[in-house]
């Protein structure tokens, strides 16, 4: 699992230069990292690919374990490369559907301008895409059980540190991911039994069908 393990290996040495760097230069690093409004506007290719490549809460996050968890099993089953495309629309769509709003209503005067400059950066938006996406491919007892263990999960965080646009963002990429299920199942290895049955160990049912990818 190639994609998996080296964008963990550089999601592990972020999250160390984050606790361990001078603090000053962390704090300017990760808000030229920040997908805000301003920076979308100035650079958005860049800005998209920097901000995926830090973790909130740096090496003790949660989300260091989760990670190659998560896109490790999707990774398996449908390749690297699809895995990617799937992370990165989750970070990307989720991304550009909270920012553009914020835009709007700063021209409109509903919101003020520092609005433009917050701090946002990370990979939840892509892992949460990719966690609901894996769902996709479980029989029906254990999709459910993992769609509603993320919400549960999303529920707690936000008990913990609400912020409404963060929120939203996680929401838009639970539904990006259940979006992906159609494209997953199509270049899936394992399928999920029609029965709901687990057919081939791990909640998944053997499919004859290679995806074609690496």
């Amino acid at each position: 699992m190639p994609f998996t393990l080296g964008y963990t290996l550089v999601l592990l040495g972020t999250g160390l230069y984050a606790r361990l760097g001078d603090p000053g230069t962390v704090h300017d690093l990760l808000a030229d990292s920040s997908t805000d409004v301003s920076h979308l506007s100035q650079r958005p290719l860049l800005t998209l690919l920097v901000s995926a490549l830090w973790v909130v809460g740096g090496i003790t996050s949660p989300y260091l374990v989760v990670f190659p968890l998560v896109l490790g099993a999707l990774e398996r089953r449908i390749g690297g490369v699809r895995t990617a495309g799937v992370f990165l629309l989750g970070h990307v769509l989720a991304t550009l559907l909270t920012e553009l709003p914020v835009a709007a209503s700063v021209a409109v005067g509903h919101l003020p301008d520092s609005s433009l400059r917050r701090l946002d950066y990370g990979v939840s938006y892509g892992l949460i895409a990719c966690a609901a996406a894996l769902a996709g491919l479980l029989v029906p007892r254990l999709r459910w059980a993992l769609l509603g263990g993320i919400g549960l999960a999303l529920a707690a965080g936000s008990l913990v540190d609400f912020d409404p646009l963060t929120e939203w963002g996680h929401g838009l990429a639970l539904l990006i991911g259940i979006v992906c299920w159609p494209y997953v199942r199509r270049n899936a290895r394992w399928r999920p039994s029609s029965k709901g049955s687990a057919a081939a160990g791990g909640g998944f049912a053997h499919s004859e069908r290679a995806p074609g990818n690496t």
